[in-house]
């Protein structure tokens, strides 16, 4: 029996996610996260009784998952299918006959959109990535589609024409629980400390796609450079080994800056941020294009690490330059090097408290999406 209302304590909400392995990486992409964090978030608001992950692939759910399952309960969609009064479809798809065997339940379904859909699709299209060939399924019988603010621009006619109803915007929330179990066990757990000497400049835009990739923050780089050597020791560009192997044209454009030149920069593969912050890492400079909101910004931010970024939803962090000026975001990494570390007490504070409004205890999220589960429940299932 489904609660009809959004009464104290009764909803029980579903989270999907699609696992690829039983001990999946949490830093490979932030779908995992999401989930987590919007489980934590949902928690905290008044109507909610229970809310539990939901994978939707045949990996088996062990031990292995990196996170608590105690404190974020992980669950097959068969396990969870007749107990639930919410299912919130965000880490990994229903089909049609499982959304039916719901519907029938009386569970509510929403579309929790948190990627820049129509981005990828566009590129899927023109420049051959496969992603569904003639085989895609598009639910038309979700309750509601909430999507976070930063893929709103690009992406919300896209949900809206293709699943045929209405999409709202919801609050973009993020928790440091996993930065700070994984930086447990460095120095001064993962902090940025002051250190003596040329900075190490480091780039982690994950390259798949025009979103977040890192020939603006190298070409920044290039230009503080240009103007203080001496102030730079290396830049070090993550995920972008393959570009530097591969592709003429990366090597070509790469070729004409005097940081490659003169051996100064380095173009490696994958690392988990925290590691690479903490070992590797005194300034991080980063760009984006229709995706102004990233945990990958919130975990340099919270650690304290100076982050050069031009993400406007969220300007008071960091060292913010505008749009796509280089010049603008190289004056801003002088400025870090110049003055960061005579303040670098006073900016973690600062990050960290402009970094609470959004974290799932905020009491601006909690009343938000207990608005958005009532106003849910309260309508009549599509």
């Amino acid at each position: 029996m489904n609660a009809s209302t959004g009464a104290t304590g009764s909803l029980r909400i579903g989270i999907t996610i699609g696992l690829h392995q039983e001990n999946e990486s949490l830093w490979n992409n932030g779908i995992k996260q999401n989930a987590v964090y919007l489980a934590e978030a949902l928690k905290q608001c008044p109507s909610v009784q229970s809310v539990r992950l939901v994978n939707t692939t045949a990996v088996a759910i062990t031990a292995a998952l990196p996170w608590d399952q105690t404190r974020w309960p992980t669950v097959t969609f068969e396990q969870a299918k007749d107990d639930l009064d919410i299912m919130i479809e965000l880490g990994g798809q229903i089909d049609a006959n499982q959304t039916d065997y719901l519907k029938q339940q009386g569970t509510r379904l929403v579309s929790y959109c948190c990627g820049f859909e129509y981005v990828h699709v566009m590129q899927s299209v023109l420049f051959n990535r496969p992603m569904w060939g003639y085989d895609l399924f598009v639910n038309q019988r979700y309750d509601a589609i909430w999507m976070v603010p930063q893929v709103a621009t690009n992406s919300q006619s896209y949900f809206e024409t293709l699943r045929r109803r209405p999409a709202q915007v919801v609050p973009f929330v993020w928790d440091p629980v996993f930065v700070d179990e994984r930086s447990r066990g460095f120095e001064h757990h993962g902090e940025y400390r002051p250190r003596s000497g040329p900075r190490r400049l480091t780039v982690m835009e994950p390259n798949h796609d025009i979103v977040k990739f890192c020939m603006y923050p190298a070409f920044i780089a290039e230009e503080a450079f240009r103007r203080q050597p001496q102030d730079i020791a290396i830049l070090q560009v993550t995920n972008a080994e393959r570009l530097a192997r591969e592709s003429k044209e990366f090597i070509a454009v790469m070729n004409q800056l005097d940081i490659v030149r003169q051996h100064k920069a380095v173009f490696l593969g994958r690392f988990d941020t925290p590691q690479f912050l903490n070992q590797m890492t005194d300034v991080v400079i980063s760009h984006q294009i229709e995706n102004a909101l990233n945990y990958f910004y919130f975990d340099v931010c919270w650690q304290g690490y100076p982050l050069i970024h031009n993400a406007y939803m969220c300007s008071d962090l960091g060292y913010y330059y505008d749009g796509n000026d280089v010049q603008a975001g190289s004056r801003r990494l002088l400025d870090a090097l110049a003055n960061h570390d005579a303040v670098w007490q006073d900016y973690l504070t600062r990050q960290r408290q402009v970094l609470g409004r959004y974290l799932p205890g905020c009491p601006e999220v909690s009343a938000e999406y207990e608005r958005l589960l009532t106003t849910l429940m309260r309508q009549t299932i599509a």
